[in-house]
Order: C-alpha cells, then sequence, then structure tokens
C-alpha cells in the first residue's frame, strides 16, 4: 500500500493540511506540492526529509493539533514522492504535472503557475547548479510561468498563447530529470 500512487482522497488530505496549517511562506496546495517534490526527485543530488518536509512549511514545522495527523501528512508526502520518482526514472513518458485549472471567458484554462512555482522552490532548495545552456533554456521555460500571475486572468488574457507554453512544462520537467540523472 505504501508504494501505491495517491488517489484522490489522499490528494484531500494533503489539500486540506495544507491549507490548515500553511501560511504566506508555505507550500500552498497539491499543485504547488507536486511541482516541489519533481523537482526534488529530479534533483542532481538527493535532498533528505529533514530538509525538504519543513521547507513546505517555510522552514518551521507545523504545531500539529494531533500527532496522527502529521503522520499520515508524512506518509501522504512520501508516497507521492516516491511515486514521482519511480515515474519519472522507469516511465517519464506517462508522467503528468498535477496542474490546477480554471474558468475564462466560457474556456477552461490549465493553469501552471503553482505548480511551476513549486518546482522553482524546490530547485533552490535542492542548490541545483549551473546546467549547460539547453538544459537552462528548459528550466526558464518552467521558471517564466512560475512568475505568470494567474490567480485572476484579465479580459483580455491569451488562453492559446497560454496553454502553448504551459504544454512546454512537462517536456521540461522530464528532461531536466533525465539529464540531472545521467550525471549522477
Amino acid at each position: 500500500m505504501h508504494s501505491q500512487p495517491l488517489n484522490a482522497a489522499d490528494f484531500d488530505v494533503l489539500e486540506d493540511t495544507l491549507l490548515t496549517y500553511g501560511d504566506d511562506h508555505s507550500v500552498l496546495n497539491t499543485s504547488e506540492l507536486d511541482g516541489f517534490f519533481t523537482a526534488l526527485v529530479s534533483s542532481p543530488t538527493q535532498v533528505d526529509i529533514a530538509d525538504w518536509f519543513p521547507a513546505i512549511w517555510g522552514g518551521q514545522n507545523p504545531n500539529w493539533e494531533d500527532p496522527e495527523e502529521a503522520k499520515r501528512f508524512i506518509e501522504l508526502s512520501v508516497r507521492h514522492f516516491n511515486t514521482l520518482a519511480r515515474q519519472l526514472a522507469e516511465d517519464s513518458k506517462a508522467f503528468a504535472p498535477r496542474f490546477e485549472e480554471s474558468e475564462h471567458q466560457g474556456q477552461t484554462v490549465t493553469l501552471a503557475e503553482e505548480w511551476c512555482f513549486g518546482y522553482s522552490r524546490g530547485v533552490t532548495l535542492a542548490q541545483w547548479p549551473d546546467m549547460p545552456q539547453i538544459q537552462a533554456g528548459l528550466l526558464e521555460t518552467i521558471f517564466e510561468l512560475a512568475e505568470q500571475e494567474t490567480f485572476e486572468l484579465p479580459e483580455d488574457f491569451d488562453v492559446p498563447a497560454y496553454q502553448k507554453k504551459v504544454a512546454l512544462v512537462a517536456p521540461a520537467a522530464r528532461a531536466l530529470h533525465d539529464y540531472w540523472l545521467s550525471q549522477r
């Protein structure tokens, strides 16, 4: 059971816990957590749970109301972390970022900002070194979307152009994982 990918109810538990204990400095949702973990499992060096777990909370662990709640969050986080690591190592083509969606003028828009922001947090925590130009460009594809504000989309928001950028994120993440894997 501990090696099984998370289901919708598991992600709901993670989401609820992040909302309950999070603040402006912490990971705020499962999309951002997914991006954070993707960067960590793709990293050129291993990042220990003792480092990444407090980073979820902005550097300070929450004051848990119930130790079982903390245990459950850690177990689900580790399962998701391991699922991403296994998937990217064994079948990276099946990897799909956990993006959010929104409605804009009657269209469903896939939003990558929070996932990309989580990814950038993971890159920073793992202290990725400089990379060759191609890989640096792939990372910039992700970082650019991390900085694009999508909380409220302007009326003239160019959905097709944005979706083209979003479509580049998963291939970039896969390629960065593969690059670092080949360097280990």
